[in-house]
């Protein structure tokens, strides 16, 4: 809603521009620049976007200094008490919590949904045995077109509908059928009377010569890190899914851009990098050395793990999961483990250090969550997987939200030029 505006006033020309102010329901306002090359002839210059607004959403909201995010209005710690990430996934998707009869229907599409083309699990044969998962997943999802070209149509509601129930069905069974191939076991099907996590679980670890019983705790537990990285307003790979789709690209290839974006170490692979910071320190009389080193601005090494990027009180993901966390430990008599006690008493000292409460630098939700998919046995190259599987919800619900938007344009940033000026093209025997 713009109601106010800003008069920018150029220096050389004096040519002066109404920029209105724009605000939401929550949050910062923001400054409507759309006019401006056109009114001034310039740009504006915001490196990484991080004072930017691309898009009006109606999603996600984050407010970073005070710790809060909400799916559709609803404080994620809330649901992450009372809900399912299927009954988040609705939420997300519909903007409203499912009557009973809804939810029903939309477990039972998803769970009817899980298997895979015959075809499309010969691909994984083509993949070299030591593949990351995560090149599996950008590869597979990006070929799901392929084999669903007839409900592609991004202007057709009931097709963008198909597609997010079919993509959130699909990913983990993608993502548990490479995790089998990179460590050459057969590929387990997916179990329809089990319930979304359970049934991931079973396709994860089952192997056809023995009995699999999944562990209650274990598919709790994940349900509730599930329904906290199942959106995170525009982050990087959100942000990618949509610059993709504003393009008018098949929905599949969209969100096989996110994936890949995902990939990176500073988006979705910083919970591997907790666990590989924890394998340096190494041992639990090695913590203190190493905070020290942490606050030394030229030593190298950095505690990950801890501080976010848009929260600058305590990630309140972290808060719910803290509790999980502990609870797993305890549930698999991990307390004394000596990565587990480790990772333990790091949290304890740095929670104690003014250094760290001064700066804000509490343990995010990176950092617990790394620590309990390894202790349910889910390998360090899994864990970017199945950040996937959960925000996979979020950025279906993106793509559909921007085709909906009548205002919705390609995506097309700008740049301030830096190269050489015109320059005359020289004979190769005269360079």
């Amino acid at each position: 809603m713009a109601n106010k505006a800003f008069t920018l006033t150029h220096p050389d020309t004096g040519q002066t521009s109404e920029l209105p102010l724009v605000t939401g329901t929550l949050g910062t306002p923001a400054i409507d620049v759309r006019g401006i090359n056109k009114d001034q002839g310039i740009f504006t210059f915001d490196p990484a976007f991080t004072s930017t607004c691309s898009c009006e959403s109606a999603i996600t909201y984050i407010d970073g200094e005070n710790g809060v995010l909400m799916y559709r209005g609803y404080p994620v710690d809330q649901l992450a008490e009372k809900s399912s990430f299927l009954e988040v996934a609705y939420l997300i998707l519909y903007g409203e919590l499912p009557t009973p009869a809804q939810l029903d229907e939309f477990v039972e599409a998803i769970t009817q949904h899980t298997m895979l083309n015959e075809s499309l699990i010969k691909f994984f044969d083509g993949f070299h045995y030591d593949a990351h998962p995560m090149a599996m997943l950008t590869g597979i999802v990006g070929s799901l077109s392929a084999f669903y070209h007839d409900t592609t149509d991004i202007n057709n509601p009931q097709h963008r509908e198909i597609f997010a129930r079919r993509m959130i069905a699909k990913i983990p069974t993608i993502a548990a059928a490479a995790y089998k191939h990179s460590i050459g076991q057969p590929k387990i099907y997916p179990s329809n009377d089990l319930d979304y996590c359970s049934n991931f679980l079973r396709m994860l670890f089952a192997v056809p010569a023995e009995r699999y019983e999944v562990d209650p705790v274990a598919a709790k537990a994940l349900d509730v890190l599930f329904i906290l990285h199942a959106d995170h307003e525009q982050n990087a790979s959100t942000s990618t899914v949509r610059l993709a789709g504003s393009t008018g690209c098949n929905p599949y290839a969209a969100i096989s851009t996110g994936i890949a974006a995902l990939w990176g170490p500073a988006h979705g692979g910083a919970n591997e990098a907790v666990l590989n910071m924890l394998g340096e320190i190494g041992d639990v009389s090695n913590v203190p050395r190493f905070l020290e080193k942490a606050k030394d601005k030229n030593d190298p090494f950095r505690l990950m793990g801890f501080g976010h990027r848009v929260y600058k009180n305590f990630d309140p993901r972290a808060t719910i999961i803290r509790g999980y966390c502990h609870q797993v430990l305890e549930h698999y008599n991990m307390q004394n483990n000596q990565l587990f006690e480790l990772a333990l008493e790091l949290e304890r000292i740095a929670l104690e250090d003014d250094y760290f409460k001064e700066r804000k630098l509490y343990p995010n939700v990176d950092f617990y969550s790394g620590i309990i998919y390894q202790a349910l046995g889910i390998p360090v190259n899994m864990f970017t997987p199945m950040f996937a599987i959960a925000r996979t919800v979020g950025w279906a619900a993106h793509w559909t939200e921007m085709q909906q938007d009548p205002g919705m344009r390609i995506g097309r940033p700008r740049q301030v030029y830096t190269g050489q000026t015109q320059r005359e093209y020289v004979p190769a025997d005269q360079r």
